[in-house]
């Protein structure tokens, strides 16, 4: 990205952390590639993990980080357990991500935090027949990042 294009960009999410308290950032589908998307803001102003979701389209992405960050901001973010209201589409869970996983994806949020503490966690999501991965039936192309 040329310096010109960068200092735009980032001026943009700059811009949404101030307005909106966070900014989201998209990386779309490509022939072998997962898409992701993830936040950036939110641990700084809302104390909560930042959130990362791989395998699903834009809308539905930004939908379900904006509905974490509106319900569980300045709570606490329950982990590993199912959370049937996130969405009225499925269920989901959250696990933690260590930040290393995260260099080569979340590129906004190394920028913007530099050298400050965040974390992460990751939105993990069943397939369409409503199963989750670990589970034997599970078909879906998600990445999951978490260890």
């Amino acid at each position: 990205m040329r310096d010109n294009k960068k200092e735009k960009y980032f001026k943009m999410v700059y811009d949404n952390i101030e307005n909106y308290g966070f900014h989201n950032t998209y990386v779309m589908e490509e022939i072998g590639f997962t898409p992701f998307g993830y936040s950036t803001g939110i641990s700084k102003n809302f104390r909560i993990p930042e959130l990362f979701i791989s395998g699903l389209p834009n809308g539905l992405t930004n939908t379900l980080i904006n509905n974490y960050a509106e319900r569980y901001k300045f709570k606490e973010v329950p982990l590993n357990q199912k959370i049937d209201d996130l969405i009225d589409r499925f269920p989901v869970y959250f696990v933690e991500i260590k930040n290393e996983l995260l260099h080569e994806y979340a590129l906004t949020s190394f920028k913007f935090y530099e050298n400050s503490e965040f974390k992460y966690l990751q939105l993990i999501f069943p397939d369409l027949n409503g199963f989750f991965p670990g589970e034997p039936e599970y078909d879906y192309d998600q990445m999951i990042l978490s260890v």
